[in-house]
């Protein structure tokens, strides 16, 4: 690696791990804690590549970047924040950053990132670029720190201004239709229409020709459109097929795997490879858990501002929290904190009225295996058809009844055990047996037992 890179973090220990790492990889480097002394350094002519924070004492480094930019027009800048919302990684590319990167980052991601930033040269902003308010979508709940939503808040700035279809995929509630939004008011389109095409918008021949002179050249979304006939599915294929030059913008969501409903025929292979040209998958919260305390405290602050009591989780009701496996993922963890804000007077929010609140909600929605909303119930019996077929008319082996159930009572008992650390007696009433019961289980299944700390 060989060039000047500009370091600008108010954070001491940023700036020297930077330095040195830089250095011994055969750069020269400029440190500072002042946005001043950067934009000093920039209009001198230093510097061959910027890595700087966004919130600074005298400033804000995003605001600097148009000043970076008409200074050094070639000169990249990658941000590093620890402001870890959607918002920053747009407003970052907004404002032509080259790069961004949540902190806490990866210092060998980071020195990969700026390897490559110091071999290519910057795309220069094209002038009288639109740019959004700059407070549009500050109230999306489409906050988190974890690599999964912050490589998918990067996806979404950088096909934000492409004309390429998105298909945004991912369990009800993960906020599909939110991101989408997103997509739309950070874009140049943002000033079109954005247009929502329900099953019944699509119905009969005319169906979608009146959605396509609605949404003008703005952005068109057909939500689910797993849930969707074949024949309105022909229909939109043939609508898609005709569009012209000033078409609006094609999205679509869907709940259901695609790639299943394509096997059982459910789905047009025609119409799947219209509408992929990208796909945003949105992971479910409970893969996600290190999100939930700031998705809680983004739902408790968005209420104390419209009016309702101000209040934050104490540390047991936020384990409590982090615990619950949230199948309605974000939508049904901001309905539990709107009722957690008016369940007690006191400002901290107590396990117990966690406890109550959770206690309420509706059970796990049913695990679905396939396209077509099966219950884990019809993917078994799936599976055990392609198992019976498989011996070509003669009947399996005797003891199939014990083998079937070892193959699901083992992975169960895994999973449990994995989510209670290891703890037995935990683990027991969460499956709702006796203790000694799992203690034999998991000699006669010869399954392993690590204790460690909880995680969910």
């Amino acid at each position: 690696m060989d060039g000047t890179v500009l370091v600008a973090d108010d954070d001491r220990t940023i700036r020297t791990v930077l330095t040195q790492a830089l250095t011994r990889a055969g750069c020269k480097v400029h440190a500072t804690s002042s946005l001043v002394t950067l934009m000093r350094w920039v209009e001198e002519g230093k510097g061959d590549l910027v890595i700087s924070d966004v919130m600074m004492p005298d400033g804000n480094g995003l605001d600097q970047l148009p000043q970076i930019t008409a200074a050094r027009p070639g000169l990249p800048v990658i941000i590093i924040s620890a402001q870890n919302t959607i918002m920053t990684a747009i407003q970052a590319t907004e404002a032509e950053a080259y790069d961004y990167l949540p902190k806490p980052f990866d210092l060998p991601d980071l020195m990969k990132r700026a390897a490559k930033a110091l071999e290519v040269k910057r795309r220069v902003m094209p002038a009288g670029a639109a740019t959004a308010p700059a407070d549009a979508g500050s109230d999306l709940p489409l906050v988190g720190r974890t690599p999964a939503m912050q490589g998918l808040y990067r996806l979404v700035a950088q096909v934000m201004n492409t004309t390429m279809p998105v298909l945004i995929t991912g369990e009800s509630g993960t906020g599909k239709s939110l991101i989408a939004r997103a997509i739309h008011d950070f874009s140049d389109r943002r000033n079109l229409p954005f247009v929502v095409a329900s099953v019944a918008d699509l119905q009969g021949m005319d169906g979608p020709g009146t959605v396509l002179s609605r949404a003008k050249g703005g952005t068109l979304l057909f939500d689910e459109v797993g849930d969707l006939d074949q024949g309105t599915q022909g229909r939109i294929v043939r609508m898609l097929d005709a569009l012209s030059d000033t078409a609006p913008r094609i999205m679509a969501t869907a709940r259901t795997d695609l790639t299943a409903l394509l096997d059982d025929g459910t789905f047009r292979e025609d119409l799947f490879y219209r509408l992929g040209g990208v796909t945003i998958a949105v992971p479910p919260l409970r893969s996600r858990v290190d999100d939930i305390p700031l998705l809680a405290t983004h739902f408790l602050n968005r209420a104390a501002r419209d009016g309702a009591p101000a209040r934050s989780l104490s540390d047991g009701a936020l384990d409590l929290v982090r615990a619950y496996s949230w199948p309605g993922n974000v939508r049904q963890l901001e309905n539990a904190v709107r009722r957690l804000v008016f369940t007690g007077s006191q400002e901290d929010i107590g396990r117990a009225e966690v406890e109550t609140v959770l206690g309420e909600q509706p059970a796990m929605e049913p695990l679905r295996a396939g396209g077509d909303g099966d219950k884990l119930s019809a993917s078994v019996a799936r599976h055990l058809r392609r198992y019976f077929d498989l011996h070509g008319g003669v009947l399996p082996p005797p003891g199939l009844y014990n083998r079937i159930l070892r193959e699901i009572e083992s992975p169960l008992i895994e999973i449990a055990l994995d989510a209670t650390g290891g703890n037995q007696a935990k683990c027991a009433d969460l499956l709702g047996i006796n203790r000694n019961t799992l203690r034999k289980k998991i000699t006669d299944l010869d399954i392993s037992v690590t204790r460690r700390r909880k995680l969910m």
